[in-house]
């Protein structure tokens, strides 16, 4: 049971950490490629808003999976 409980905290973790970096990645589309293609698909700053949105779940869904995790004592 405890090595289970590692597993969910290193994966929540995991999300809750890439929910950053899309959301810090998501904030640099959007004021360094203004009205440029990002590798074909599409405008920079329209691709910034969506990793900035995609981020900000990620994290929020990461930090709720962790506080899950500890109050079932699953950690």
């Amino acid at each position: 049971m405890k090595r289970q409980g590692i597993g969910l905290a290193v994966a929540a973790f995991a999300v809750y950490i890439i929910g950053g970096i899309g959301t810090f990645g998501g904030i640099a589309l959007i004021f360094f490629m203004k009205n440029k293609d990002l590798l074909g698909w599409g405008e920079g700053r329209s691709i910034g808003y969506l990793f900035l949105c995609v981020g900000l779940c990620l994290s929020v869904l990461g930090v709720l999976l962790m506080r899950i995790f500890r109050n079932r004592g699953l950690t």
